[in-house]
């Protein structure tokens, strides 16, 4: 017995075909919004709201001002911090005696690990096309969560310094929203040797690739990452 089948079957037979790539396709390669990679590496304080500072008056060291006004990035541009990489740490509040406590009990090897890890983890988005789980796969849950727990010989508290700041509503206008609020801000400078920190990422990522498998994209996009790391990182 022969079974016919009509032509619109075969048309959507065809277009079932063609759903199944399409949906096959949205899964595989998502690619996220420009939000994604966007990222603020300043706290956004003007040098005009300050009130007070460590030292007395208004005005702040070199490091600091450099960081408030273009991030982490203009502070290794310092000659001071030639050769290394720069980190600062910060917490705000009401409560002065916490916060120089915190700051007074800042450890390069309990709690620099975290910097450590959040900017490795910055680097591995912004070099991702995708969402870098889809990047690299299991490689970058790998790298970012040893990174969490590594150690970093060679890490340094060089400074901590605190600033007052009025941020208090500016409307005049409003009388009853116009009271001056005050707040502390406390940051802890650390830095370390490029070559030391590079030699403990080198091994976080060679570890991370031997238990990571990985599929021909994200082992080529694992490769890339290796050979292009410590640009702009």
């Amino acid at each position: 017995m022969k079974i016919k089948f009509s032509f619109a079957f075969y048309l959507l037979f065809i277009f079932f075909l063609f759903s199944c790539v399409s949906q096959a396709d949205n899964v595989f390669i998502p690619v996220p919004d420009e939000n994604f990679f966007i990222y603020e590496d300043t706290i956004g304080i003007s040098v005009f709201d300050i009130i007070q500072t460590k030292d007395g008056g208004t005005s702040v060291p070199v490091w600091l001002s450099l960081f408030l006004n273009g991030g982490v990035e203009a502070v290794e541009n310092h000659y001071r911090f030639y050769g290394k990489y720069v980190f600062i740490e910060t917490n705000e509040g009401e409560n002065f005696t916490a916060l120089s406590r915190w700051a007074d009990n800042y450890s390069e090897a309990l709690d620099f690990p975290m910097l450590a890890a959040a900017r490795i983890e910055k680097k591995m988005i912004k070099s991702a096309s995708l969402y870098p789980d889809d990047e690299y796969g299991r490689f970058f849950e790998r790298l970012v969560k040893s990174a969490y727990s590594a150690d970093f010989p060679g890490a340094v508290k060089e400074e901590t310094y605190w600033i007052k700041v009025n941020t208090g509503n500016d409307d005049v206008d409003d009388i009853s929203n116009n009271s001056i609020l005050e707040n502390y801000f406390f940051f802890v400078l650390i830095s370390i040797d490029k070559p030391l920190m590079q030699d403990v990422i080198y091994n976080l990522i060679e570890r991370a690739s031997e238990v990571s498998a990985a599929t021909r994209p994200q082992a080529a996009a694992i490769n890339n990452i290796k050979q292009d790391f410590y640009t702009d990182f």
